[in-house]
C-alpha cells in the first residue's frame, strides 16, 4: 500500500496547470491507494457544480459547494480520464488569500466507508486563516486523518491546544489509525511539536527501512518567512509500529519535479 501527503499551495504557484499536469502524472505512475492534500484551493467567485449524482464524491457536510476550479477535483477527473478513478472528499478551513475557499482533500482508490470532521482550532471563524478544520476517512477498517496544524509558538491557539483537542478525537477511532499531512512543527526543534507527537504515535519516515534526508521544506515559505534551513514539517504518523518498506520525499527536484511550497512525503507499506 502506498499512501502520499502533500501541502499543495495550489493556484498560488507560478505555472499552475503545468504543475497539477505534473502531480497527474505522479499519481499515474504511482497509483497510490491513499492521498492526503493540503492548502486545496477553490475560486470563491467561481460558479459551483452539482456532484449529487456523482459515486465518486463523498461530501463531508451536504451544505459543501464545490466549485469548478476546486484542486481536488481537477487533479480526480484528469486521473478519472485517464482511467484511474479516485473516490475523494473536500472540507474548506478558511478563507485563503481573501478569494480562495481553502481546505483538505483526501483521495483513496477504494470507497470511503465513513467520513469524520472537527475543528482543531479555538477559532471557528471562516475569515480567519488561522481556523484549521480538520478531515477524517474510514477506508477498508483504516483511519486516515488529514491534519493541517498552526504553529507551536503561536500567540493565539497554539499547536499543544490543537494537539489536545486532535488526541481526543483520536481516541474515538479503532483499528489502524494514519495521520498525514502539514504539522508547521520541524521535526529538527526539541521540546515542541514533534516531540509531543511522538510521544505516542510512530513516524513512519523512522519506521522505514529505506528512507531519504526527509526534509519537505527548502527555506523561507508561507507561514516560514523567516527560515533559511530545511526542514522536515510533513509527516505519515501511525498509531503502531508496522513494517514500512520505504519512505520518500516526493515533488522536490530530484524525485519529480517541485511543484509547491512543500515538498511532498510518500511513504509504502509492507504487504503483509
Amino acid at each position: 500500500m502506498k499512501l502520499l501527503t502533500l501541502n499543495t499551495h495550489s493556484w498560488l504557484e507560478e505555472q499552475p496547470q503545468t504543475k497539477l499536469s505534473l502531480l497527474v502524472e505522479a499519481i499515474l505512475s504511482n497509483q497510490f491507494d491513499i492521498i492526503a492534500f493540503q492548502e486545496v484551493n477553490q475560486s470563491m467567485n467561481e460558479s459551483a457544480i452539482d456532484l449529487s449524482n456523482t459515486s465518486t464524491y463523498y461530501p463531508a457536510d451536504s451544505a459543501i459547494q464545490i466549485k469548478r476550479d476546486n484542486f481536488a477535483y481537477q487533479v480526480q477527473q484528469k486521473l478519472e480520464q485517464m482511467g484511474l478513478t479516485y473516490h475523494w472528499t473536500w472540507q474548506p478551513s478558511h478563507i485563503g488569500y481573501d478569494i480562495y475557499d481553502e481546505g483538505l482533500a483526501f483521495l483513496s482508490l477504494d470507497p470511503i466507508q465513513e467520513i469524520k470532521t472537527f475543528h482543531a482550532s479555538k477559532s471557528l471563524a471562516y475569515t480567519n486563516h488561522k481556523t484549521r478544520s480538520i478531515v477524517s476517512i474510514q477506508v477498508k477498517n483504516s483511519w486516515y486523518v488529514n491534519l493541517h496544524l498552526g504553529w507551536w509558538h503561536d500567540e493565539e491557539d497554539t499547536f499543544k491546544d490543537q494537539w489536545a483537542v486532535c488526541s481526543t478525537f483520536f481516541k474515538t477511532l479503532t483499528g489502524p489509525i494514519y495521520l498525514m499531512g502539514d504539522f508547521n512543527n520541524p521535526s529538527q526543534s526539541t521540546d515542541e511539536g514533534y516531540d509531543l507527537v511522538s510521544k505516542e504515535w510512530f513516524d513512519t519516515f523512522l519506521l522505514a527501512t529505506k528512507q531519504d534526508v526527509g526534509d519537505t521544506v527548502e527555506s523561507n515559505i508561507d507561514g516560514w518567512s523567516n527560515n533559511k534551513e530545511k526542514l522536515r514539517l510533513d509527516f505519515i504518523f501511525v498509531n503502531k509500529a508496522i513494517p514500512v518498506k520505504q519512505s520518500q520525499v516526493i515533488f522536490n527536484g530530484l524525485n519529480y519535479p517541485v511543484i509547491s511550497d512543500h515538498y511532498g512525503v510518500s511513504i509504502e507499506l509492507v504487504e503483509e
